[in-house]
């Protein structure tokens, strides 16, 4: 007698999950439920154990591991702040650990310094080291009245919410009826704190309006006839605002907290205040200078179709959930809504200040994750399609299309217990990896499908796990592989690490997770649908009909059937067809063979229909406006032509093997030539390469070919559409602020005139934050377009763009074409997230740029300016696109003070020069908490 096979390593531990079905599908509801609470699809409704995405964004942060150090100096020049604040700062910060370099600017009353550190270093440790060595700064590095600041824990493109206050009726149609001092101050002081305090907010910060102040107008004259000199008059008006506290004072045994109340609460206090005393007689602050109310001095604003208004942006917290904190930031402006300020106007209309967002990244984050998920479903659905055609069997296409929801749920679960951000790349990977992921079961399912046919009546689990174990090593070896090969991906650093990495994470996690399941869950699965049905029951008539429905092995039969029943309920046609595949299965076991094999043949048809026809309503390949039937004409007709084609390859493939083996060197020549001629497309052709003859170096035939084969371009980030442009034009140095405004205003109306343009805000200087050091002639115009189709009520979709315009380029030449103006440079195509992601990496407006070094600023602009007109020449480079920087365009009025004059007078430099600064620039004396009061 022989002793029986002893089952394998593998058999035994795969064989444990056929046997423990029970245990199988506990952890596959386990793992639907995880999935579902941390998948970030919105679409797919309440989870069983709630709802924790991963935290979702539209592109993957692959900025700098950076702190940026903000110092203000209100009125000096960018020579001042350079010298004396810039270059100290820098020198001090190049030493703190795990610094890589440090990028800093100086401009117009604040210096900017960007400390970047090396990627494995964590954030918030950064910021503690940068705090420590501004703490320890030795005395005398800085002017006395300066205090650097450590700028937000976030990113520029933590910029995720963008809005404007507006004046609304009931209906909400603009009407006014407050001015843009009381909308910043409404900004400031109500909704600005609001927002900070929602979870994940690093920043609010402010932009447009005038931020109101009590301004002293001083009258020499009346100075010089009551010999008061300025330093007097701001003296007087600094000590005209002040409470104090006195402790405490017990009166008849109550204790009394004494203060003293002396704050500004109007403009009459100020003229009040006494200066100085002449003879026994009072000289006031209205006897020598004017007293009112109006606008700080500013270097920004907001301007939305050409008129002026107040806004502000949300910044998220560096790792923070960008569509989390955007869902708290409109809860929180739902929530205090009703009670931001309103008045009535002259004609009775009731005017309520509005929160109105103009760019918000919900709308490309939830765009992106919707287009992923479709192509997930999609892919899902060519899949099953697939394998329907190929295997030819219904339940044999259900146990492969199995893997894929459970992969992708797996991966998902991995991402959020891994710190994988959900992105256009990283949920890429997944979408990518499907391909394998369906290989693995088909080859498992295949191999199933044999041992059971051969596998006598009673063996099934057996055969199955013979199967599964003789499969096992291969599809491990198969995906490990594929892992290795990303080895190269997960040993980048810096920004192509944080760019790619999520990909290679995801499709190793989505592969991982398709082996870990094809091996637990498909095996005890092909064994429940795949194992043959119940011997036909002896007897005849009704009797046996129901013997033989009500059978054990039918009753996966019926459980479809109920399922077909209560589908029927939610969506009519797709119930009716699981009705009529449950009635096919039950009629099966009372065919003849032959009929059995037509009424197999008819369940994978009409599976196969209406998987072609979800995927073609899904898809729409040719358009909307052609409906769904020509659509679905379409993708049968492509995959017949598919289908027909491999049949044709598979009868002519003997014939072609043949041949194929018997002139080997020849067919070998094809690849060879394949490979040569894509590595040319590649590369590109170069006539003047050293290795060519002499005799065809840069002759009319190289030349030929160096024409068609150019090589084809590199794009380090990929494009993609933001459904928004961000135009960044700039002025000339030299420009005003009254003059930067009209540019705005006319600018953004006429590209508001254009149809396809929904909403156009500019912004001209800079914001309150430390993430936006731009100049006054720094222009940044969101501009966002209408989506080429929109949803009318009856359900059809209509086009929304002109005919002319095809593509979002058409739009973005109408914009630079109507915002041409003397004096206005050009602006290269940009959209605001690769834009931050390009000025984050480069510290410019470009992801490639030419640095200049000169012996004075003279000198190297005017290089650069010789340097520009060369570049536009060049004719793979926009030349809107290339502008060298006006480094000494802003002109100067020096005073130079005259010392032997200054001592003649009995003065000090100190003084002429704090004269100077407060007659000219003027110099904030005080604060009010009036503002503060109304408001908040």
């Amino acid at each position: 007698m022989t002793a029986p096979d002893r089952a394998s390593a593998w058999e035994r531990a795969l064989g444990f999950f056929v046997d423990a079905k029970l245990v199988v599908v506990v952890l596959v509801g386990l793992l639907i439920a995880a999935g579902l609470r941390v998948a970030p699809f919105e679409d797919l409704g309440a989870a069983p154990l709630g709802r924790d995405p991963v935290p979702v964004d539209a592109l993957p942060d692959i900025g700098d591991n950076q702190q940026i150090v903000f110092t203000e100096w209100p009125g000096r020049s960018p020579r001042d702040v350079d010298d004396q604040i810039t270059y100290p700062l820098t020198s001090a910060l190049l030493g703190v650990p795990g610094v890589r370099t440090v990028r800093s600017s100086s401009a117009f009353g604040f210096s900017t310094i960007y400390v970047i550190f090396d990627d494995d270093v964590e954030v918030y440790w950064t910021r503690s080291r940068v705090l420590e060595r501004l703490a320890s700064l030795p005395a005398g590095l800085l002017p006395d009245d300066v205090s650097p600041t450590l700028g937000p824990d976030a990113t520029a493109l933590g910029q995720i919410f963008w809005y404007t206050l507006e004046a609304r009726d009931p209906e909400g149609n603009a009407v006014g009826g407050f001015d843009l001092h009381e909308l910043r101050a409404i900004q400031d002081w109500a909704i600005r704190p609001e927002l900070a305090s929602v979870h994940g907010v690093s920043e609010v910060s402010s932009i447009g309006g005038h931020v109101q102040e009590y301004q002293v107008d001083v009258d020499p004259d009346a100075l010089r006839v009551h010999g008061v000199s300025l330093e007097e008059l701001t003296r007087a008006v600094r000590e005209s605002n002040l409470d104090v506290g006195a402790r405490t004072l017990e009166v008849s045994s109550v204790e009394y907290v004494v203060r003293g109340v002396g704050q500004i609460e109007r403009a009459e206090d100020l003229e009040e205040a006494v200066v100085a005393t002449r003879d026994g007689t009072p000289v006031r602050v209205r006897d020598v200078a004017h007293v009112h109310l109006g606008p700080a001095l500013r270097r920004g604003g907001l301007d939305d179709a050409g008129a002026e208004v107040v806004g502000g942006v949300v910044v998220a917290r560096y790792r923070a959930n960008p569509a989390a904190v955007i869902d708290g930031v409109r809860a929180r402006i739902a929530e205090i809504a009703p009670g931001l300020p309103r008045r009535t106007l002259e004609d009775g209309t009731v005017s309520q200040v509005t929160v109105v967002p103009f760019y918000d990244r919900s709308a490309l984050i939830e765009e992106t994750v919707d287009t992923l998920g479709d192509a997930l479903w999609q892919q899902m659905l060519i899949t099953a399609l697939v394998v329907l055609v190929m295997l030819r069997r219904l339940r044999a296409a259900a146990v492969v299309a199995a893997v894929l929801p459970l992969g992708v749920l797996l991966a998902l679960v991995l991402m959020k217990v891994l710190g994988v951000d959900a992105n256009v790349m990283a949920l890429g990977g997944i979408a990518i990896a499907i391909g394998t992921m369906v290989d693995m079961g088909i080859v498992l399912t295949e191999n199933a499908v044999q041992h059971l046919e051969d596998a006598p009546t009673g063996g099934s689990a057996a055969a199955v796990k013979r199967a599964a174990a003789e499969v096992a090593p291969a599809l491990l070896t198969s995906v490990l592989t594929t892992v290795v090969s990303f080895l190269p991906v997960f040993g980048l650093t810096e920004a192509e690490a944080r760019l790619f990495s999520p990909l290679a994470y995801t499709k190793t996690f989505a592969m991982v997770g398709a082996l870990v399941l094809s091996l637990t869950v498909l095996p005890p699965l092909a064994h429940a649908l795949l194992r043959r049905g119940p011997a036909p029951v002896d007897g005849s008539g009704w009797r046996r009909v129901a013997r033989s429905l009500l059978r054990a092995g039918h009753a996966r039969d019926w459980i479809l059937l109920a399922g077909g029943v209560g589908l029927a309920v939610l969506q009519p046609l797709a119930g009716a067809l699981v009705l009529a595949l449950a009635a096919l299965r039950l009629l099966a076991p009372f065919a003849s063979p032959e009929r059995a094999r037509w009424l197999e043949r008819i369940e994978v048809t009409l599976a196969a229909l209406a998987v072609g026809a979800a995927l073609a309503v899904d898809w729409l390949p040719l358009g909307p406006e052609r409906g769904p039937l020509a659509s679905a004409l379409f993708v049968a007709a492509l995959v017949g032509l598919l289908l027909g084609a491999l049949r044709l390859f598979e009868l002519a493939y003997p014939r072609l093997l043949a041949v194929f083996l018997a002139h080997k060197a020849a067919f070998l020549a094809a690849p060879l030539a394949i490979v040569a001629f894509g590595v040319l497309a590649w590369r590109g052709f170069d006539a003047d390469a050293g290795w060519l003859p002499s005799a065809l170096r840069g002759g009319e035939a190289a030349r030929a070919v160096e024409s068609t084969f150019p090589g084809l371009g590199r794009e380090y980030m990929p494009p993609f559409d933001e459904g928004a442009f961000l135009f960044m034009p700039t002025t000339m140095p030299h420009a005003s602020v009254g003059e930067v405004r009209e540019v705005v205003a006319e600018v953004d109306a006429a590209i508001a005139r254009i149809p396809e343009v929904d909403r156009v805000v500019g912004k001209w200087g800079r914001a309150d934050s430390a993430l936006d050091p731009a100049p006054i002639s720094m222009l940044e115009t969101i501009v966002t377009y209408v989506p080429e189709y929109r949803t009318l009520a009856d359900g059809t979709r209509e086009r929304q763009w002109r005919d002319h315009i095809r593509t979002p380029e058409d739009i973005w030449e109408e914009i630079t074409r109507v915002a041409r103006r003397p004096g206005l440079t050009g602006a290269p195509l940009l959209m605001p997230i690769s834009t931050r992601i390009v000025m984050l990496q480069s510290g410019m407006r470009a992801p490639m740029g030419i640095k200049v070094r000169g012996p004075d600023l003279e000198t190297i602009e005017r290089f650069g300016r010789r340097l520009e007109a060369l570049l536009r020449q060049v004719p793979q480079v926009r030349a809107e696109a290339v502008f060298a920087e006006r480094l000494v365009g802003k002109p100067y009025l020096e005073v130079t003070l005259d010392r032997r004059a200054v001592a003649r007078y009995g003065l000090s430099v100190g003084q002429v020069q704090r004269t100077l600064s407060a007659a000219l620039g003027g110099a904030t004396v005080t604060q009010s908490l009036e503002g503060r009061a109304r408001y908040a």
